[in-house]
């Protein structure tokens, strides 16, 4: 545990503490800083505080700082496409197949397992060290993840994400003609008749947007992008579905043909939905800059995209 004193200056007297801390310790949200109050491992001028108190100028406040323990989390040395890194975040184009976060039945290969290796300078996130996650993909769905080293990136994403202030945008191929400029403005919540699966129709329901931004149309599918303010659970596969264009190869939510035209035989091959999260914008923590990623489509499906253009330009 590492104590760390510090003595209110003259222009942040009558502050609260834990507004005043947050604001003069490097690494720590205000989250964290209350809860290293309520564990009474702050006090001010050698007694214990509250949260509220307001700081006057002179007054040395004294923080002990717990060590972050070791999560037991394994690192394992999984491929991960690292497409940004700082002290603060780390942004990856996650790969189709792979959990987010260990469960059971995925105890192993997640990619909080691939992080902890390619992550050499964790600061913790609530105590413990380990990659602060704070949005993610479905297990079948590739593309851009932003992940958090420290509690105070953790707690600005997350605000971010909660606020709407984060740009998603995805690409996906819908089964029929789709139009872009379509809103699909539907409440979803967990499906009454299968746990396992959401729907737009369920009695209880959160708010969700979804927006075809770009339509190109091929014979019998769309190619979409794909825009969500929203971020619930499978949202652009169940709110596609909805309207009668579901993601092809999602056999969750009838994204699977048995029989197809000549034309569309390689996407019976197709073994995950054809969903891929190529772009995302969101303010830096520290900073403040305005930060775009981008992760090209990925291989699989930019494979059989370019088997299908050929074929339909073939058979022209």
């Amino acid at each position: 545990m590492a104590a760390v004193i510090v003595e209110v200056a003259a222009d942040q007297a009558g502050d609260r503490l834990d507004r005043y801390l947050a604001a003069v310790l490097p690494g720590q949200s205000r989250s964290q800083v209350q809860r290293l109050i309520e564990q009474g491992l702050v006090t001010v001028e050698g007694r214990q505080a509250r949260a509220n108190l307001a700081v006057r100028e002179g007054d040395r406040v004294t923080v002990d700082i717990p060590a972050a323990v070791a999560t037991e989390v394994v690192a394992e040395d999984l491929p991960l496409p690292i497409l940004y890194q700082d002290a603060d975040v780390i942004v990856v184009d996650k790969p189709a197949g792979m959990v987010v976060h260990p469960a059971v039945g995925h105890e192993s290969g997640t990619l909080v397992n691939a992080l902890m290796h390619h992550i050499s300078d964790l600061s913790g996130i609530g105590g413990e060290l380990r990659p602060g996650i704070v949005h993610r993909l479905d297990k079948g769905t590739s593309g851009v993840m932003v992940v958090a080293k420290n509690d105070a990136a953790h707690d600005a994403l997350s605000r971010q994400f909660h606020d709407r202030e984060v740009d998603k945008e995805y690409i996906a191929l819908v089964w029929g003609v789709v139009q872009a400029g379509r809103r699909i403005d539907l409440p979803i919540g967990r499906d009454p008749n299968n746990r396992q699966k959401m729907s737009a129709r369920a009695r209880r329901s959160r708010a969700a947007v979804t927006r075809i931004t770009r339509a190109d149309h091929l014979r019998g599918v769309t190619l979409c992008q794909v825009a969500i303010a929203t971020g619930r659970t499978h949202q652009i596969r169940v709110h596609l579905s909805a309207i009668g264009h579901p993601v092809v190869g999602d056999a969750t939510y009838g994204g699977t043909r048995k029989r197809v035209a000549a034309d569309l035989l390689p996407l019976q091959r197709l073994e995950r939905p054809f969903l891929h999260a190529f772009r995302l914008t969101l303010t830096h923590p520290t900073d403040g800059r305005r930060m775009q990623f981008e992760a090209p489509l990925a291989p699989d499906l930019q494979a059989l995209l370019d088997e299908l253009r050929d074929k339909q330009l073939g058979s022209g």
